[in-house]
């Protein structure tokens, strides 16, 4: 067999009913049982097998007196076989989706800032495009998404690759940098100072991402490189409602992505402190699985995703 060539099956005229009986013979380790499942007598299956083998110049099975096992070149197949098969019957599920008018579903996962404005402007046109295309949207950080998009529970995410993940398989495309604020209640008296500086800032009370995550070493470093200590007036807490309430019923102060920031401050529900920070995150992107493909929804999501981000930044 050439090995370089790419299309080697066309050659040998690979057969769909090869496929299964690979994958049938894979679960069964049985000659005659794979025959049956498949409708064929066992001639027929030891013929498509011998003529694979034959094709590709390998042994595939080794015949053992109480059935077959497969060799390293068997697994190799029933594995492409079982991807082959899947893709097959996925293509069938994206041609009945585009009938439909691209009815189906799209899971996406997505941190904070991107939430705010890009997400939802994609979403907003692919609603008017595709009605009926079901989106699911799951809020997390980056190292949860991994996880979830490595498992297969999502079709591609919006967020970072952080230096300690494992980066293999995956495709990412950098959409821009997050750069950080300070944020207070709207009638905070901090709000008519000129010339604000870090020396100011010190000493007031905040309310900061726990220990540990990026943002607060972000934080804690753009003090200690100024020659200061970082606060210590602090309480600690991402979840937005309390550090909202917070924010209204005292004078502290808190750190966020400035694209969040600006949302909320939209809203009059706080305001961006004149003072730009010299903290900010690492980039965001498209991060998604390489070997994954997309059902027409998900590319007309991501797509839609990839437009509105090169409006926005």
């Amino acid at each position: 067999m050439e090995t370089t060539n790419p299309n080697w099956f066309l050659k040998a005229r690979l057969k769909t009913r090869q496929l299964l009986l690979l994958i049938a013979l894979d679960d069964y380790r049985n000659i005659h049982r794979a025959a049956e499942e498949l409708h064929m007598t066992q001639p027929a299956a030891s013929k498509q097998v011998k003529d694979l083998e034959e094709m590709l110049d390998v042994r595939l099975f080794e015949r053992l007196p109480r059935g077959m096992e497969p060799t390293i070149y068997g697994e190799t197949m029933i594995r492409h076989a079982r991807m082959a098969l899947t893709s097959l019957a996925l293509a069938h599920d994206d041609i009945v989706a585009l009938k439909a008018g691209l009815a189906g579903q799209v899971e996406v996962g997505v941190i904070m800032t991107p939430a705010m404005a890009l997400l939802p402007r994609a979403i907003a046109r692919i609603k008017e495009q595709a009605p009926l295309l079901r989106i699911g949207v799951q809020l997390e950080s980056s190292n949860v998404l991994l996880d979830k998009l490595k498992h297969g529970t999502l079709d591609f995410m919006i967020g970072r690759i952080l230096e300690k993940e494992d980066s293999t398989g995956l495709i990412y495309e950098e959409l821009t940098e997050e750069p950080a604020c300070a944020v207070v209640r709207p009638d905070h008296p901090l709000l008519d100072s000129r010339n604000l500086t870090l020396e100011e800032l010190v000493g007031r009370p905040w309310i900061l991402p726990p220990p540990g995550s990026i943002l607060r070493h972000r934080f804690d470093m753009m003090f200690l490189r100024a020659g200061l200590q970082p606060p210590v007036n602090v309480v600690d807490t991402t979840a937005l409602l309390l550090v909202t309430a917070l924010l209204q019923q005292t004078d502290a102060l808190h750190v966020m992505p400035q694209e969040v920031a600006q949302y909320y401050a939209s809203l009059n529900v706080m305001r961006i402190l004149p003072i730009d920070l010299p903290c900010k995150m690492d980039a965001f992107g498209i991060i998604r699985q390489q070997d994954h493909l997309l059902s027409p929804g998900a590319e007309l999501l991501l797509g839609a995703v990839r437009a509105a981000a090169a409006e926005i930044y």
